[in-house]
């Protein structure tokens, strides 16, 4: 006949430990949950835009009011940064003598105007842009859409034939975003040297970069060390521009007065004072 074993351990602490147990957990959830539902308050207007979004690429009233009330939370959250915007064919046609700021609280102060794509591609609305927002008093810079597939050298000399920089314009801005279909990453890198250096022989000034946070994470970061960067992040949850960011793109679906459509808002990562020791 088998002798039942016993436990040397009584019985009372084992329940004990056991009911210890569950309380951690229970304790160990309810501040898990606590801290979701602060991080979700945080939010709760990024969440709800983000969520409020269907297939559809056109805005209902709803979305746009939420994209404007985020909008004005990141404005206030860098009072003191200059405002611009960011424009092309896209936008349709602008009424430049209406653009002065954003709720009638935030002044514009720069725009920069899409010039050029590839190597023989001119933004439909670029000329009257230009001269609309010259004579609107806006600090102007001038953006050239970068075709990986593209030569290098002739994409630059479009947009040098293109664009005519003068005294008081931002440096000129090369937008990369796509990644190459047809080469190497390695080989893209050395095609966007090429052009920013053709483009500094020419106006005298190393452009400016333009691209996604993680298009710039994975390939500009470490390549164009010493550029002067402008960063694309729609990310709810990113609520501050970064140090080595001297503009965000923190929305593209800002509504300014005079503009048709939804369009690009940017934050300039110090005061006008700083935007202005930028230009040429």
């Amino acid at each position: 006949m088998a002798t039942r074993k016993v436990s040397s351990r009584p019985r009372g602490k084992a329940r004990k430990s056991s009911v210890e147990k569950r309380i951690g957990i229970a304790v160990t959830s309810v501040i898990a949950l606590l801290i979701l539902i602060g991080v979700a308050w945080h939010y709760r207007t990024g969440i709800a835009y983000y969520l409020s979004f269907k297939s559809d690429k056109k805005m209902t009233a709803e979305q746009q009011r939420l994209a404007d009330v985020r909008t004005v939370e990141m404005l206030t959250r860098h009072h003191g940064k200059s405002i611009g915007f960011d424009v092309s064919e896209y936008q349709g046609v602008i009424d430049w003598t209406k653009i002065d700021s954003i709720e009638d609280l935030y002044p514009l102060d720069y725009v920069f105007i899409r010039s050029t794509a590839g190597k023989n591609k001119v933004d439909a609305c670029f000329k009257e842009n230009w001269a609309g927002a010259g004579k609107k008093g806006l600090v102007r810079g001038a953006y050239h859409y970068y075709r990986p597939n593209e030569n290098s050298l002739e994409q630059a000399a479009h947009f040098i034939l293109n664009v005519r920089l003068k005294e008081g314009d931002l440096p000129p801005v090369l937008d990369i975003e796509k990644i190459p279909e047809n080469q190497s990453m390695d080989s893209l890198i050395v095609g966007l040297h090429r052009w920013c250096d053709a483009i500094e022989k020419h106006y005298k000034v190393p452009p400016i970069i333009y691209s996604g946070q993680k298009y710039y994470d994975d390939f500009l970061r470490d390549e164009f060390k010493g550029y002067v960067f402008w960063i694309a992040n729609y990310n709810f949850f990113v609520e501050d521009i970064e140090d080595d960011w001297m503009f965000w793109q923190f929305t593209e679906s800002a509504e300014i007065e005079g503009i048709p459509t939804p369009v690009d808002l940017n934050i300039h990562n110090g005061p006008k004072s700083r935007l202005l020791n930028l230009r040429i």
